[in-house]
């Protein structure tokens, strides 16, 4: 009985002194451990979404792709096919399952260390997940032991379970089963076939190595697996199991069913522009992972149409220089007699696949070359007879060379279907590129600042760098209204008449003689043919005259520059900004001189539905009144800044009105009133046009990334001004337009718009034109600003552009005729200046 009694004895003291060491080892590991409180005010990572005004998705991001799910709306057979791969006794452990721990214990022994199985619950998983590192450690094991069973007394087991599936990584770059049935089968949860939520239970083990393709036959293996365990659980019966396993695994990878993706646009610079800036307003974490629901400008027609109008522009100029550079890619020659090895080839070929420029552009294979014609292969089209993927001779008319010169085998090109104007019918495939040059483009609105579209370039899928926010450029003449809006404000007036003549700078560079365009001079000129015409030189003694401290506010209060150097040639646009900054600023000419902020973002709500931001802070007054009289409308009061004299916003508007109708962008024809100007900077490396009607602005610019001159011949109205005018035609038609207003200040007195001089109220003719004046001036005639110049007696008043008569009748104040002689000579002018 001793002996027993001593074998009991140790064996109790053994015991008690187990649970004290086991105690003591929960006691202190469990002192520091972090509060799971936390996971009440669990908000993970999810998914921000941008939308259009329609409500329609333009785009997603996300650094961890997850779509929250409330655990009452995650259907019972998703739960259950987790449950039975993860944690068969989920629902009546306490926190972790011993039988589980024991028969890893018992492996890891026997394989000595090497074969290490896991044995922790799905609580377990949520701890280690949320709370801890994933460290394979005893210590971190404890430390999961002890959240997982002080969690399971103070959560349910629902609420653990929604954790659980909104956190759990499932390949793919897919969080959450929300976000993996969208990714894997592109269905919602609630969709989802028993097959599916067992493959979806199978990959929290192996995320990264249960590929659908790469790993088909482990991926079906553990797919019935689950489906097996799912049956013997009694949560499907028999039949389903075996129709359920018997399924082959069709895939979004496998394209077997088609991606979520395919149902979005592909990404544009407009929603690559949305994330730059909001997430420098609101951090990348927020963006990326804050789950917030945007609002875009965006409209979708007018977008399409801006991308075709530069597209369209840009190839134009490329295919005039007549020089073929192809994508610059190639897919190796023995490929070419294997039709499945060359697809496959081609799909993985990095080039643009977004360009829908007539058709859709499509990447293709140079197969075999002839003299008289090229057999291509097309991406995703089979060569059945009907359309030949063939392209003949005459296709390549445009370019330097043949066949022979331009393309080998295996090169990698660019086509798209050419269809015939009336009927749509096929005609050829017609050789593309993507061209050289770039450019911008972008338009908004001019009371709001709703950026309508944006286009960075010719194809985003080629280049990401937005060209219309990014690139900073010379503006060229496009800057020229800012310095007459300085003078206007300043006294100065339309017909105020300055003098076109030689000038010289002294400069720390040396000395610098501007010069006009046409490399001549005109004498005496009325303010409104300086700005129709765009003459450099009356701009640079106006920039002086008024001082160019003057003009560089007048830069910075529009935005244009945050620092504006005073330097004579910035009046010319030599310092650079950026084309989402002169749209910007022309909309505050536009609208009568308010200020107007640029946005690409009516409104952001973050993922409970709070609006975080708004653009539009003007107050709707009546908008709380249950009903409006019957032809009212709410009221909305506006509290934008004036930055701009109103009077001087509609003189600079009719200004600009007559360079469309007369001056440096006359080939611009629209049915509503067009005001805007044109811009070429030095040796024409960029061209520039910004226009607008009552209620749209719209600009673009084009040159080389790394400028370099586009031409002799090239201009901001010859090049962008062709793009202004197609994009606003479908504006207008969208929109409208009417006359630009006409502030009450305003009285209207008719001028010779050669001359200056006043004319009569009841005078006609090509040369009349009603100008605006500020109530109390009068039109004066005569030279008020000469810059130091001594006027010869013959000098004329006014030359018209490429005019070759040799003398020239002008009607003095007195309603007078009077002959003034050919042009003054003053010597060789140099080169210098923008234009």
């Amino acid at each position: 009985m001793s002996f027993f009694g001593g074998i009991f004895s140790m064996l109790t003291l053994g015991l008690a002194m187990g649970a004290l060491t086991l105690g003591a080892i929960f006691y202190v590991y469990g002192r520091d451990l972090p509060s799971y409180e936390t996971l009440a005010q669990y908000t993970p990572p999810t998914i921000s979404r941008v939308y259009d005004g329609e409500g329609e998705i333009l785009d997603e991001f996300a650094s961890e792709r997850r779509l929250f799910t409330p655990a009452e709306e995650i259907p019972e057979l998703v739960k259950h096919a987790f449950v039975s791969a993860e944690d068969q006794n989920f629902y009546v452990h306490s926190g972790f399952d011993i039988k589980g721990i024991l028969a890893a214990g018992v492996e890891a022994v026997r394989s000595r260390g090497e074969d290490i199985r896991g044995a922790s619950t799905i609580t377990q998983q949520v701890m280690k997940n949320f709370l801890l590192d994933g460290s394979r450690t005893l210590e971190r094991k404890i430390k999961e032991l002890i959240l997982a069973v002080r969690i399971e007394g103070a959560m349910d087991k629902e609420r653990i379970l929604e954790l659980y599936l909104n956190e759990i990584f499932l390949g793919q770059n897919s969080y959450g089963v929300t976000a993996a049935a969208q990714t894997y089968f592109n269905k919602p949860l609630s969709a989802l076939e028993p097959g599916e939520a067992a493959y979806l239970a199978a990959l929290p083990q192996r995320p990264g190595t249960l590929h659908p393709v790469r790993e088909y036959a482990d991926a079906v293996n553990r797919r019935n697996y689950v489906l097996r365990r799912m049956w013997e659980d009694g949560y499907i019966d028999r039949a389903t199991y075996e129709e359920a396993r018997g399924r082959t695994l069709d895939t979004v990878q496998s394209g077997d069913i088609e991606s979520f993706r395919a149902a979005l646009p592909p990404r544009d610079y407009f929603t690559d522009e949305v994330r730059r800036q909001l997430s420098a307003e609101f951090g990348e974490d927020e963006f990326f992972g804050g789950g917030l629901s945007i609002r875009a400008t965006l409209d979708g027609e007018l977008q399409i149409e801006a991308a075709h109008a530069l597209q369209r522009a840009l190839e134009r100029y490329d295919r005039g220089l007549g020089r073929w550079h192809g994508t610059g890619k190639t897919i190796p020659v023995e490929t070419l007699d294997d039709e499945i090895a060359w697809r496959k080839a081609l799909s993985e070929v990095d080039v643009p696949r977004d360009v829908t420029l007539e058709s859709r552009w499509r990447p293709a294979v140079v197969m075999e070359i002839g003299d008289s014609q090229m057999r291509l292969g097309i991406e995703g089209l089979a060569d059945d007879g009907t359309e030949p993927h063939v392209v003949p001779r005459e296709d390549i008319a445009w370019m330097r060379g043949s066949f022979h010169d331009n393309f080998e085998r295996g090169d990698v090109v660019l086509v798209r279907r050419m269809i015939t104007d009336e009927g749509g019918d096929f005609i050829r495939w017609t050789l593309r590129q993507t061209p050289k040059v770039q450019g911008g483009f972008m338009a908004m609105d001019v009371n709001t600042g709703r950026v309508l579209a944006m286009q960075g370039g010719f194809s985003y899928q080629d280049s990401v760098f937005n060209r219309a926010t990014q690139a900073q450029r010379q503006p060229g003449s496009s800057f020229k209204p800012f310095v007459y809006a300085a003078a206007l404000d300043s006294g100065y007036t339309p017909a105020t008449i300055i003098v076109d003549a030689p000038i010289e700078i002294n400069t720390p560079q040396g000395m610098w003689r501007p010069q006009n365009a046409s490399n001549r001079f005109y004498g005496p000129t009325p303010l409104r043919t300086g700005i129709e015409r765009s003459r450099n030189i009356m701009t640079i003694r106006l920039a002086q005259e008024v001082g160019m401290d003057v003009v560089a506010e007048y830069g910075e209060r529009f935005g244009v520059y945050d620092d504006l150097g005073p330097y004579l040639s910035n009046a010319l646009g030599a310092q650079e900004t950026t084309l989402f900054q002169m749209v910007a600023a022309y909309a505050m000419f536009a609208n009568g001189g308010e200020r107007v902020e640029p946005t690409l973002v009516d409104r952001v709500q973050d993922r409970y539905g709070n609006t975080i931001y708004r653009h539009d802070q003007r107050n709707c007054v009546d908008c709380s009144l249950a009903a409006l009289p019957a032809g009212e409308v709410p009221t909305i009061q506006s509290n934008r800044e004036r930055i701009m004299n109103a009077v001087t916003a509609y003189q600079l508007t009719s200004m600009m009105q007559g360079v469309v109708e007369r001056g440096t962008a006359r080939g611009i024809n629209l049915p509503v009133p067009i005001a805007g100007k044109t811009g070429t900077t030095n040796d024409a490396k960029d061209v520039w046009f910004v226009g607008f009607s009552s209620n749209i602005v719209a600009g673009c610019y084009i040159g080389y990334d790394n400028p370099r001159s586009l031409g002799s011949g090239a201009s901001g109205g010859g090049i962008c001004g062709p793009v202004f005018e197609q994009f606003m035609r479908s504006a207008i038609d969208r929109f409208g337009g009417t006359d630009f207003p006409v502030p009450e200040e305003c009285q209207f007195i008719k001028i010779d718009r050669y001359s200056g001089a006043r004319l009569p109220d009841g005078a006609s003719g090509a040369n009349v034109i009603s100008e605006c004046f500020r109530i109390g001036e009068e039109p004066l005639f005569g030279v008020t600003f000469d810059g130091g110049f001594k006027m010869s007696g013959d000098l004329p008043l006014y030359e018209e552009a490429g005019g070759s008569k040799p003398t020239k009748k002008v009607k003095t104040s007195t309603g007078n005729t009077a002959t003034v002689g050919p042009k003054a000579s003053f010597g060789t002018l140099s080169s210098g200046g923008l234009y």
